[in-house]
């Protein structure tokens, strides 16, 4: 009986309210962006076709990178982004392009429209930083602007910008991220 009467004290003492409650849930963050319009393109805008950006490794999946000495990439344990970082930015990119002003349309969709201009992305890094206080994130985009008929880059530009961190945590981080992809894809 003492066995049995020892489990049972254990099983009563493993469920009792007064048991620190473990949290093993996952925390999933989206990147988000707003972007205001500016006046309708006039009439003969080119059409832009943004194709889904791609992304350096290590920044090619939904788990979110820090770095706390430099070359060394980790990702939190219980945080991540609800999808990879460039499905999240291809549609921010229509957004941002079409709240320019600047093209007749754009698209995401390659084949449903005849685009005269093509944009190509690569995010070089989605990090935060923890090498300083506060913590910062650091967002790289790799942008290159396509002439679709002749076949010729017109334009590469890389936007390196980065945004603090309000708290030294994964939260803060998703924050300044958001800040970041704004600013990047409003410039």
């Amino acid at each position: 009986g003492t066995d049995t009467q020892n489990k049972n004290a254990r099983l009563v003492a493993g469920c009792s309210p007064l048991q620190p409650v473990r949290n093993d849930a996952l925390n999933t963050y989206v990147l988000q962006a707003q972007f205001q319009s500016h006046a309708p393109a006039a009439n003969g805008a080119p059409v832009l076709l943004v194709t889904r950006p791609k992304a350096h490794p290590g920044f090619d999946s939904p788990r979110m990178a820090y770095v706390r000495k430099a070359h060394e990439l980790e990702y939190f344990a219980r945080n991540q982004w609800v999808d990879t970082p460039e499905k999240m930015l291809a549609p921010l990119l229509v957004q941002a392009f079409e709240a320019s002003g600047a093209f007749g349309a754009v698209s995401q969709a390659a084949g449903t429209v005849t685009a005269q201009l093509r944009l190509e992305s690569e995010i070089v890094r989605l990090q935060q930083e923890f090498t300083a206080a506060p913590s910062r994130i650091r967002f790289t985009l790799r942008a290159q602007l396509i002439d679709v008929a002749g076949r010729r880059i017109l334009a590469t530009r890389e936007f390196d910008v980065s945004e603090n961190a309000a708290s030294d945590d994964p939260y803060g981080g998703v924050v300044a991220a958001n800040q970041a992809v704004q600013r990047a894809l409003s410039e």
